[in-house]
């Protein structure tokens, strides 16, 4: 049993205002694995006010100090990789070897790729060599709130962490109470190396008692959140008030076209990539989009697959999917199900209930419906679990229609041979980022969707800049 109550302020581990402890739940066992202190209004006045005491040295630290922490973090971070994959397995349900192997790696690639736009980053330069008297200097917004979600925790922490960092940010970051003690160990780390008093701190809390106050304080400058829509919505109206940058990054609902001339694997990849993580990703493409000729070919793919794919609890090597992460959210996908039965769906693999050898812990069967309907509850809502929707279409202009035919715009996805059809997909999709034929992204692209998917990126360059004011200075002739 983990207890990890205090609060990370200041540079130093202290006692919360008021004792208010929460269970953190091991999702595999359905058993209590560690004890946390929710945090409130006292607890975010002290973290704000060490991280504004700081700001002033540290917003004016050099790019060779940031890049001394940053590389010595990266080091310490990469030294302890095992102990944060179990962590994480133990707080949200990740297959260890899929901690290991993904979600620990996540984080040291977004740190990497901090040190690496910091490197290149220019952060004073001429507007203009034929008018040398005017400056674009790129300045640290100042104080930063960083909320961030359970389901990919050190990716989501280390996209804002790192880049606020580097960026010459203080802050304060609240993680999710449901999955807390990566974020915890990670505070560790950055204790470990000796970052200056006040410029990281963490307190743990729930949205009501400190997500709001944090988005809402006046010594906070800019608030990065990533989780629902719901809550992204209530992050902005908390901040609204005083004016400050909010970035969001928000749920999805992708849309993986595969057209006539797909490679033949392209079907069992989507359906894999949309179980990864037992579809707790926001660029999850959850709708496999298939043209008319391949359908039936596509249906019988995706039931294969789901029927192959294993599920076991999180503390066992391989490639298994876990359970999700919290009952809340097991009885929301079995809602779901039942929503595309009494709908019209076809269901062909998986369904209602626990895999049969499972009793303990929230595990959901891989599920695939087919023929569903663009107006059906889940064809239009985020499911959050390893739920896929398939659905037939006629001709290009139909796959883009179905596919833009929903609130988010995070990451969509086309398979095709043709690189012509694929760039004309491409600019077709309404989403922040597009993938073919399987290739990722990449760390240094940015990160981040359209419409409710959320505004601003991570990642690269981009996630960098989110950090940055930008000031304009006539009159510094040389």
């Amino acid at each position: 049993m983990l207890e990890k109550r205090n609060f990370y302020i200041n540079g130093e581990w202290v006692s919360p205002d008021q004792a208010n402890d929460f269970p953190v739940v091991n999702p595999s066992s359905e058993e209590v694995c560690g004890i946390i202190s929710l945090g409130n209004e006292t607890d975010v006045d002290l973290a704000v006010d060490a991280a504004s005491e700081a700001f002033t040295d540290w917003g004016n630290s050099s790019k060779q100090v940031r890049l001394g922490f940053l590389n010595a973090l990266l080091k310490v971070y990469n030294d302890r990789a095992e102990e944060m994959a179990r962590l994480i397995s133990l707080e949200m349900g990740a297959p260890i070897s899929m901690a290991r192997e993904s979600q620990v790696v996540t984080g040291a690639t977004n740190i990497q790729t901090a040190i690496s736009a910091l490197e290149k980053f220019e952060f004073d330069y001429k507007l203009d060599p034929k008018n040398a008297g005017i400056n674009i200097f790129h300045e640290p917004i100042g104080v930063v709130g960083l909320i961030t979600p359970w389901n990919w925790p050190m990716n989501q922490v280390t996209l804002k962490v790192a880049p606020a960092i580097a960026a010459g940010c203080t802050m304060v970051l609240k993680p999710s109470e449901i999955a807390p003690f990566s974020s915890l160990f990670l505070a560790e780390l950055i204790d470990s190396i000796e970052l200056p008093p006040g410029v990281f701190n963490l307190i743990n809390g729930n949205g009501e008692g400190v997500g709001s106050k944090l988005s809402g304080h006046q010594k906070v400058h800019m608030v990065s959140f990533t989780g629902s829509a719901r809550a992204g919505t209530e992050v902005s109206k908390a901040a609204a008030s005083t004016i400050k940058r909010v970035t969001l990054e928000l749920g999805g609902k992708g849309a993986n076209i595969v057209f006539d001339d797909a490679d033949e694997k392209a079907v069992s990849r989507g359906v894999r990539h949309c179980f990864n993580n037992s579809g707790q990703s926001c660029n999850a493409p959850t709708r496999i989009l298939v043209s008319k000729n391949r359908y039936e070919e596509a249906v019988r793919v995706a039931t294969r697959v789901a029927e192959e794919t294993e599920v076991r609890g999180s503390e066992f090597e391989g490639k298994h999917i876990g359970p999700v992460i919290s009952e809340v959210q097991y009885n929301k996908i079995q809602n779901f199900i039942q929503k595309g039965i009494d709908e019209g769906a076809r269901l062909v693999a998986g369904g209602l209930g626990k895999p049969n050898n499972l009793k303990k812990g929230y595990f959901v069967k891989p599920t695939v419906f087919a023929d569903v309907t663009p107006e059906m509850t889940i064809a239009c809502d985020e499911i959050f679990g390893p739920v896929l929707c398939l659905m037939p279409f006629t001709d290009e202009q139909e796959a883009y229609k179905i596919s833009n035919d929903t609130s988010f715009g995070l990451t969509n996805y086309i398979q095709t041979t043709d690189l012509v059809q694929a760039k004309r997909a491409a600019k077709s999709l309404r989403s922040g980022v597009v993938e073919i034929n399987g290739q990722s992204r990449g760390p240094w692209a940015p990160f981040g969707g359209y419409k409710q998917s959320g505004n601003g990126r991570e990642g690269g360059v981009w996630g960098l800049e989110e950090f940055l004011e930008v000031k304009a200075v006539s009159g510094l002739k040389d």
